[in-house]
């Protein structure tokens, strides 16, 4: 089952460099501190706050400097209260039909 989203892939890289960016000046850091204490090159830090691309190990060793590793116990738990649906119940819904042009 997959729950549906608004926001697409490339929204959610974006959103969650954007946080982590924030949290970094809230802690008074530079990218090159942030980068020296993760262990994390200052060139992926930089293309991460720029892109949002990451690798995921380098991602968590930021996530521990920065005080929020633990947000990642929440990622894919599932929640009893979200609507799921399987796949092919998304692909076999018929698009509604759209009258006329659209100018």
């Amino acid at each position: 089952m997959i729950a549906t989203s608004s926001k697409s892939p490339g929204d959610v890289l974006q959103d969650l460099a954007g946080r982590f960016k924030a949290k970094r000046l809230a802690l008074n850091l530079t990218q090159e501190g942030l980068a020296e204490r993760s262990g994390v090159s200052w060139g992926s830090l930089k293309r991460f706050e720029r892109t949002g691309l990451i690798a995921l190990d380098a991602l968590l060793r930021l996530a521990l400097v920065l005080h929020c590793l633990d947000d990642f116990e929440q990622v894919c738990v599932p929640h009893a209260a979200a609507e799921t649906r399987s796949l092919d119940e998304i692909l076999s819904e018929r698009k509604p039909r759209r009258k006329g042009r659209i100018k």
